[in-house]
C-alpha cells in the first residue's frame, strides 16, 4: 500500500483489491484471544490486594476518594455560602411539597434533613441538590390518597372526634409514604447491584420533558384548593385530572376570598423578585431569598392581625419540635404499592442522573450512573426509616448551588445544619403560616417545567418522531396518572424505535466519478449506477424484525422479483424439455422406419440397383446433412456382401416421408431454434444486472434469521446466474457469520470484500472491463 500526500486538500492511495482472505493476510489478523475465561473470572474476582480493597471500597463509599483531598482554601468558602443559600430555599420547598405528599410539612423538613446527609457519603454528583422535589411529591401523594382518603373519615359531629379521625389519617399517610419510599429505595438499591444503571437511557429526554410537564399540570390542579379554599372531592384512576378540574370549577362560587388574595399577593411579590433575581443574577451576590422572606412575612401577618380565626384562613398547624426515632415501615403494604414504587424509583433516578450527567460535563468530571442508583436508593431507604419520603434532585436548588460557588457535596451538608436548626428551634414558629402561600411557592417553582412546552415548536422543526413521544407522554400522564402514564409513554417510546428499525431507508448506490465513494442515486445527481451491478444499502442493522422487509427492498429497489425470475426460468426450461423429448421421440419413430426400409432393401434390390441406391443415399445424405447439421455414419463390412452398408440414422430424418410428414419435422427444427432464441433474450435481458452488492456497513450484529436470509438471497439470486458479494461488514459481525456457519463452499470468504470499491473493482476485473477500471481509479480527491 503507498500513500503520499500531495496537498493539503488531496490524498492518493494505491493498495490491491482487499477481500476479507486478503485483508486477514494483510493486517494480520491473530488467533489470539484477550477475553478471559471463567476460571480467570473467578480467579481475578477472589483476588485480594490493599490497593484492590481501597480502590473497592472507594468506588462504593465515594466521599472517602475526595473528602481526604478536599482543599479548605480553594472550596470552603463557596461551599459554605452555596449551603446557606441552598439550606434557606430548602425549608419553604420542603414544607410546601410535603403537602403535595398530602403530608405535614415537618415531614418535608424530615425529607430535606436525612436524605442529603446519606447523599454526601454515596453520591458522585459534586453539584445536585438532594431532597423534595414536586414531580416525586405529587407521585407520593397521589398513593397516599388512594390508600388513606379523605371519605375513610367518619365525623360523629365533635370536633374532638374528628381531630383523632384527622390525626388517625395523617399518621397512616406517613406510615404509607414511608413504605412506599423504603420500597423505591430498595428496586434503586438492587438495579445499583446489579448495574442496570443504564435503564434510564430507555428514557428518552422528550419522554422525561413530557412527563415532568404533564406532572406539573397534576402539581398545580392539586394546589388549586389551596389557592381558592375549596375541598373537591378525591378522584382516582383515569382522567381522575379532568373530574377535579372541574369539581373545582363546580366549587369556585364558595371561595374563600381572603385565601385567594392572599395567594395572589404571594404570587405576585415572588414572581417579581424571582425575575429581579434572573436578570441581576451577574451583579448579585446572593439571590434574594423571597421565598423565606415571604413565609417569614406571611407568618407574622396572619399570627398578629389574627387571620385564621377572623377570615378561617387555612394554615399549617403544628409543626413538632425535634426529630423522630426511627421507624420500621409496614411491609403489608408493599404489595398494594409494587407498581407505584418502581415507577418512583425510575423516574426519581431519571431525573437526578440527568442532572448530575449535565453538571458533571460542564465541570469535567465523571459521575458514575449505577453508583447514584446506589446512592439514591439508599437515600430513599435509610430515609424511609426516619420518616422522609422519596427524594431526588431538585434543578432549581442545584442551579443555586452550582451558581453560588458550591464546589462539593460538603454544601449539602451545610444546608442540613440549617434545616435541622429549623427543626429543632424555630419549626414551631410556622405553626400560623397559611397554605395559600406554599401552594404559591410551588406554582412559582413549577415555572422552569412550562417553559417546556417550548420543545413542541423546537421539536416540531427538528424531529417529528421526537415530538409525538413528547406529546403522547404529556397526554398519556394528563389523561391516565402518573403511573400508567409513565408506563405507556415507554411503551410508546419502546415501539417508536422499533418501527425505525424496521422501516429504515433503502437505497442503490452509485458511483461520483473521480472518487471512490458510493452514494444514494435518489438523492445525489452525479452518483451513477455501474452497469451490471446493483449495489444495495440500509441505513440500520438487519436483524431478526426487518429481515423480510430487507429482502422484499432489495428485490424492489434492484427490479428484479426473485420469485418471477425464478418461475420463468423453470418455465423456460420445462418448455425446452418437452420440445426435446418430442424431437427425440419423432427421431426414434423416423429410425424405426428407416429400419424396415432397410429390411426391405436387403431382400428385394440387386446388386446393381442396390450400388444405385448407395450412390443416391449418400448424395441425400450430405445434402441433409448439410442443411440440418445431422451427423451420419456409413459403414461397409465387406465388398462380399454388398448390401451390407448401415447408416446411423439416430438424428436423422427419414427421405422417404410424405411431404406432410417432412414439413412437421422441419417446423419441429425450427420451434427448437425459435424456442432457444427466445430463451436466450429473455435470459440476456434478466442477465443484464449480473453482480449484486450489499452494503452491510450499517450492520453491528447479526442473528440466526440474518444469517438465514443472507443464505437465501446468495442462493435464490445464484439460481438466476446472479453473483451475491458482500461489502463494509465489521470484524464483529465476520466473527458472528463464521461462528454460524454462514461461509461455505457456495458462499466463500472470498465474496466478502472491505469495502464497496473493492467489490466493484474485483467485479469489473473478472468481467475484463479495465477502461471502467481505470475510470474509477483510487486516486481520489477531496
Amino acid at each position: 500500500m503507498k500513500e503520499r500526500d500531495c496537498s493539503s486538500g488531496e490524498y492518493f492511495v494505491q493498495r490491491e483489491v482487499l477481500d476479507e482472505l486478503r485483508l486477514d493476510e494483510v493486517a494480520q489478523k491473530g488467533t489470539w484471544s484477550t477475553k478471559l475465561t471463567s476460571g480467570d473470572h473467578v480467579k481475578e474476582f477472589l483476588r485480594c490486594s490493599v490497593p484492590r480493597v481501597k480502590q473497592t471500597v472507594q468506588s462504593w463509599v465515594p466521599v472517602l476518594g475526595w473528602l481526604p483531598h478536599y482543599s479548605i482554601r480553594e472550596n470552603a468558602i463557596g461551599d459554605l455560602i452555596s449551603g446557606c443559600s441552598v439550606g434557606i430555599m430548602h425549608l419553604p420547598q420542603g414544607m410546601a411539597y410535603a403537602l403535595l405528599a398530602s403530608l405535614r410539612p415537618v415531614f418535608g423538613l424530615y425529607t430535606s434533613f436525612y436524605p442529603v446527609l446519606i447523599y454526601f457519603i454515596f453520591g458522585t454528583s459534586r453539584h445536585i441538590s438532594i431532597g423534595t422535589f414536586a414531580v416525586i411529591s405529587i407521585m407520593i401523594g397521589s398513593v397516599t390518597e388512594r390508600l388513606a382518603p379523605d371519605s375513610d373519615l367518619s365525623v360523629n359531629g365533635t370536633n374532638g372526634t374528628a381531630s383523632e379521625n384527622t390525626d388517625e389519617r395523617d399518621a397512616y399517610r406517613v406510615q404509607i409514604a414511608c413504605s412506599l419510599t423504603v420500597l423505591s429505595g430498595i428496586f434503586q438499591i438492587l438495579l445499583g447491584v446489579v448495574r442496570f444503571g443504564f435503564v434510564v437511557t430507555y428514557l428518552s429526554e422528550p419522554l422525561v420533558r413530557g412527563y415532568t410537564t404533564g406532572s406539573a399540570c397534576h402539581v398545580c390542579v392539586s394546589q388549586l384548593k389551596y389557592v381558592f379554599g375549596v375541598t373537591p372531592s378525591r378522584f382516582n384512576g383515569p382522567l381522575s385530572l379532568i373530574y377535579t378540574v372541574v369539581d373545582i370549577c363546580r366549587l369556585l362560587p364558595q371561595t374563600k376570598v381572603p385565601e385567594l388574595l392572599v395567594s395572589l399577593v404571594a404570587l405576585a411579590v415572588l414572581i417579581v423578585v424571582k425575575e429581579i433575581n434572573a436578570c441581576y443574577r451577574t451583579k448579585l451576590p446572593l439571590p434574594i431569598p423571597i421565598e423565606l422572606i415571604v413565609i417569614i412575612a406571611a407568618t407574622i401577618i396572619t399570627h398578629f392581625c389574627g387571620l385564621t380565626s377572623e377570615y378561617n384562613i387555612d394554615v399549617v398547624g403544628e409543626i413538632p419540635s425535634g426529630l423522630k426515632a426511627p421507624r420500621a415501615p409496614d411491609v403489608t403494604l408493599f404489595s398494594k404499592m409494587i407498581g407505584d414504587a418502581f415507577a418512583v424509583a425510575i423516574v426519581g433516578y431519571a431525573i437526578n442522573i440527568s442532572l448530575g450527567k449535565t453538571f458533571g460535563l460542564k465541570h469535567g468530571y465523571k459521575v458514575d450512573s449505577n453508583q447514584e442508583l446506589v446512592a439514591l436508593g439508599l437515600s430513599n431507604s435509610i430515609g424511609g426509616f426516619f420518616q422522609c419520603y422519596s427524594v431526588t434532585s431538585s434543578l432549581s436548588r442545584s442551579l443555586v448551588q452550582e451558581s453560588t460557588g458550591g464546589k462539593t457535596q460538603v454544601a449539602g451538608v451545610i444546608s442540613s445544619i440549617i434545616v435541622l436548626i429549623a427543626v429543632l428551634k424555630i419549626g414551631s414558629l410556622f405553626e400560623d403560616l397559611p397554605k395559600a402561600v406554599l401552594s404559591a411557592i410551588v406554582f412559582v417553582n413549577l415555572k422552569g417545567m412550562f417553559k417546556q412546552f417550548m420543545d413542541v415548536p423546537l421539536l416540531w422543526k427538528t424531529n417529528k418522531v421526537d415530538l409525538l413521544v413528547w406529546l403522547v407522554t404529556f397526554i398519556s400522564t394528563i389523561l391516565l396518572n402518573l403511573d400508567l402514564g409513565l408506563a405507556v409513554s415507554i411503551g410508546f417510546s419502546m415501539l417508536t424505535f422499533i418501527f425505525r428499525t424496521q422501516m429504515p431507508r433503502y437505497s442503490i448506490l452509485g458511483h461520483v466519478p473521480g472518487t471512490e465513494l458510493y452514494l444514494d442515486i435518489d438523492a445525489y445527481k452525479e452518483a451513477k449506477e455501474i452497469p451490471g451491478i446493483k449495489i444495495f444499502h440500509s441505513s440500520t442493522t438487519i436483524y431478526y424484525t426487518n429481515a423480510e422487509m430487507y429482502l422484499e427492498a432489495l428485490q424492489k429497489k434492484s427490479g428484479m422479483e426473485i420469485g418471477k425470475l425464478l418461475t420463468a426460468k423453470k418455465k423456460r426450461d420445462a418448455k425446452l424439455k418437452r420440445v426435446q423429448e418430442k424431437e427425440k421421440k419423432k427421431v426414434k419413430k423416423e429410425t424405426q422406419k428407416q429400419q424396415k426400409i432397410q429390411v426391405g432393401n436387403r431382400s428385394n434390390c440387386t446388386l446393381s440397383l442396390k450400388e444405385i441406391n448407395k450412390g443416391n443415399v449418400s448424395a441425400e445424405l450430405k445434402s441433409q446433412s448439410q442443411e440440418n447439421g445431422v451427423a451420419l455414419s456409413m459403414t461397409e463390412n465387406s465388398t462380399n456382401s454388398l448390401c451390407q452398408g448401415q447408416i446411423n440414422w439416430s438424428y436423422k430424418h427419414d427421405t422417404a416421408m410424405s411431404d406432410s410428414d417432412s414439413d412437421t419435422a422441419y417446423h419441429g427444427d425450427d420451434s427448437i431454434t425459435q424456442v432457444s432464441q427466445q430463451c436466450e433474450d429473455e435470459k440476456g435481458r434478466a442477465s443484464s444486472t449480473h453482480s449484486i452488492i450489499l452494503d452491510i456497513s450499517t450492520t453491528s450484529f447479526v442473528d440466526t434469521v440474518t444469517v438465514k436470509t443472507l443464505k437465501n438471497t446468495f442462493r435464490d439470486f445464484g439460481a438466476i446466474d446472479l453473483d451475491v458479494y458482500l461489502a463494509g461488514c465489521q470484524a464483529c459481525v465476520v466473527e458472528q457469520l463464521e461462528m454460524a456457519g454462514f461461509f461455505s463452499e457456495s458462499i466463500p470468504k472470498s465474496r466478502l470484500f472491505v469495502t464497496v470499491h473493492d467489490a466493484v473493482l474485483h467485479i469489473l476485473k473478472n468481467l475484463g472491463q479495465t477502461d471502467f477500471i481505470l475510470d474509477v481509479s483510487c486516486n481520489t480527491q477531496m
